[in-house]
């Protein structure tokens, strides 16, 4: 539900969250993981930045998004799904999205999951980008790097909520 209150929020954690998703994303194209450093570093964001951008009952609700979605990650690995990495940092981003927003945000990321894909294949099979990416992980491998449109999501998310929430 884009509100006022979802651009005041947004506006506060995009600047945060962005370089974040970026470190997650490049690091999970490069070597197909994603460290639990950028993990922590969301959740750090999040913890801190939340406590100013949003009020206090919202952001404690907030952090239940992490807890089932970091279970519903974790059975997902069991299953062989996705890796740990990306359910460890889904659980991250999971309290940046307003729980009114879940539909919104999982259409998000079924849209930029297609879009990374297709994005990702064909930088794989271009010689200039991949001679300015030289030993790439997720160049060799057939599995994706989904830290790529996990982190894309996230921006995009929080940017529609600063352009829209108004």
């Amino acid at each position: 539900m884009l509100t006022a209150q979802t651009a005041t929020s947004a506006l506060w954690f995009l600047p945060f969250a962005t370089p974040i998703a970026i470190w997650a994303a490049w690091s999970d194209m490069a070597t197909m993981k994603i460290p639990n450093k950028a993990v922590l570093a969301l959740l750090v964001a999040f913890a801190i930045i939340g406590l100013i951008a949003l009020p206090l009952p919202e952001y404690a609700w907030r952090w239940s998004h992490f807890a089932i979605i970091l279970a519903v990650g974790f059975v997902m690995n069991m299953g062989g799904l996705l890796g740990a990495g990306d359910a460890k940092f889904a659980a991250a981003m999971a309290p940046f999205v307003l729980r009114q927003d879940a539909i919104l945000f999982v259409y998000l990321f079924a849209a930029v999951l297609l879009a990374g894909f297709v994005t990702h294949r064909i930088a794989k099979r271009t010689p200039a980008i991949r001679a300015r990416t030289e030993g790439w992980e997720s160049w060799q491998r057939k599995d994706f790097p989904m830290g790529l449109c996990l982190g894309a999501a996230l921006v995009f998310y929080l940017l529609i909520g600063v352009i829209y929430g108004r």
